[in-house]
């Protein structure tokens, strides 16, 4: 219920007027209508692909490295994709979007892959410094990143990535959060073997689960869901971080179970945040990752305190 109505309010805040009553009158010989067709209507889609993809990939990684503490932006992933896109913006300019999804994917997945790797030598008691080693692991390609844009002037399109907004999406833009569906799909066939692994890679193989390849498929899936975030909109933070563990708090830690509860969740945060970024400083607007960031970060911090937490 929640969701819907989230979905009604972003379809019906802005500047313009795409009132109900102006749909039904067609007011201003039908400009409400076409506001809504080519602006509302994919905005609210993109927002709706996103918030469910991304809180989704948060669980996967969270089942993976099992950790409640990680998500694409906590663990490098979303940095190696930027690295990504920024390397295929240098040498292949005039790139079509597709090839600067597939080079950020790849990078992506090279970028799990390396995490994985080295939290491999932490030890598993040790559950704080699993994301403070994906963080120093994202610092440092974000410093690579960064000092790679400067040399090659591309500061500012740093910069648009790394502040997510779904103001520009129209028709056309938004598009390939289809595939991050489809990952979600895949990510829900797979539901079962991703619970199990999350119990350990020897309890895992004795039960006869292949549990390489089964991180290797939640790999590829975390790594496609961040890339096309990315390239359709910036980076969104928090979002796999919070939503998991708010819904695991409620449904426990059943990937099956619990997967409808995350993407539903993850559609309504994105949505609600939207719609504050929009009227919050009405008529203009600010960038989406800021409301979800300072939100984001207060529900952390009350996952964090609050007495018997699941979270660690």
């Amino acid at each position: 219920m929640l969701s819907f109505l989230l979905t009604a309010a972003s379809l019906f805040t802005g500047v313009s007027d795409v009132s109900p009553l102006a749909l039904w009158n067609g007011a201003d010989e039908g400009r409400a209508v076409f506001l809504l067709a080519v602006s509302r209507v994919p905005r609210t889609l993109a927002l709706v692909l996103a918030g469910a993809s991304l809180s989704i990939a948060g669980l996967i990684m969270q089942m993976l490295v099992r950790n409640k503490f990680v998500e694409p932006s906590t663990t490098g992933v979303t940095e190696f994709a930027t690295l990504g896109m920024l390397t295929t913006m240098f040498l292949w300019p005039g790139a079509p979007v597709p090839a600067r999804a597939a080079v950020a994917a790849g990078c992506g997945v090279f970028g799990t892959w390396v995490f994985l790797r080295v939290v491999r030598v932490v030890p598993v008691r040790q559950l704080v410094l699993v994301p403070l080693v994906g963080l120093v692991l994202g610092g440092v390609v974000g410093a690579v990143t960064t000092f790679f844009a400067y040399r090659a002037d591309l500061v500012q399109s740093l910069g648009q990535w790394s502040q997510g907004s779904f103001a520009g999406i129209v028709p056309g833009r938004y598009e390939f959060l289809w595939i991050a569906a489809a990952m979600v799909v895949i990510a829900w066939i797979a539901a079962d073997r991703f619970s199990v692994a999350g119990m350990g890679e020897a309890f895992s193989t004795n039960l006869g689960l292949n549990h390489r390849r089964v991180v290797a498929v939640g790999m590829v899936v975390v790594a496609v869901i961040t890339a096309t975030v990315l390239v359709t909109a910036g980076t969104v933070p928090f979002l796999g971080l919070v939503v998991p563990n708010v819904v695991s708090l409620l449904v426990g830690d059943n990937v099956r179970r619990s997967l409808p509860w995350v993407a539903a969740l993850g559609a309504a945060f994105v949505l609600g945040c939207d719609v504050v970024a929009r009227l919050v400083r009405f008529p203009y607007e600010i960038p989406l990752s800021v409301v979800v960031g300072v939100v984001g970060a207060g529900v952390f911090l009350w996952l964090l305190l609050r007495r018997g937490t699941r979270a660690h």
